[in-house]
């Protein structure tokens, strides 16, 4: 029992000293979601709930997105509306076909994202870390892969 205790206090020590800087937290499946992943990367961070038809509706594109822009400095992270952590939030992203990483820890504070009520609701964060769009309601790949280019001056 001591060594378990031992390990757990070890295991916490690291994550606090070690999640320096823009570190995102862990995500659905217990993995560090480090600032490496997020620096110098636009990202797209979608607020989704298991009980949300439109929210449903939507993963399979945001999926899409997320293969789409992968090599191109753009990150697709999916949050969780409820809250949930641990085992249900693995379970809830696997029922939901979710393919993307979904952070455990809301970054609304981290990127002073505004909240919403409604759902879904998608925030675009340039490479800088600035919210530069918010999208209410279901969206598809093509249209926030449009967003995207235009925000980043590419069309």
């Amino acid at each position: 029992m001591a060594r378990r205790l031992a390990a757990v206090v070890t295991l916490l020590g690291s994550l606090l000293l070690g999640g320096c800087g823009a570190d995102l937290g862990l995500d659905q499946n217990g993995h560090k979601v480090a600032s490496e992943q997020v620096d110098k990367h636009w990202l797209v961070i979608n607020y989704w709930a298991e009980w949300c038809g439109p929210c449903r509706t939507e993963i399979p594109e945001l999926n899409a997105l997320a293969k789409e822009l992968k090599d191109k400095q753009v990150s697709v992270f999916g949050v969780n509306f409820d809250g949930l952590q641990g085992d249900d939030l693995k379970s809830a992203s696997a029922a939901l076909g979710i393919g993307f990483t979904v952070l455990a820890q809301d970054p609304a504070d981290h990127y002073d994202l505004p909240h919403s009520d409604a759902l879904p609701v998608t925030y675009i964060i340039d490479d800088k870390g600035k919210v530069r769009e918010t999208l209410l309601g279901e969206q598809t790949a093509a249209g926030v892969s449009q967003r995207l280019a235009v925000l980043r001056g590419e069309g």
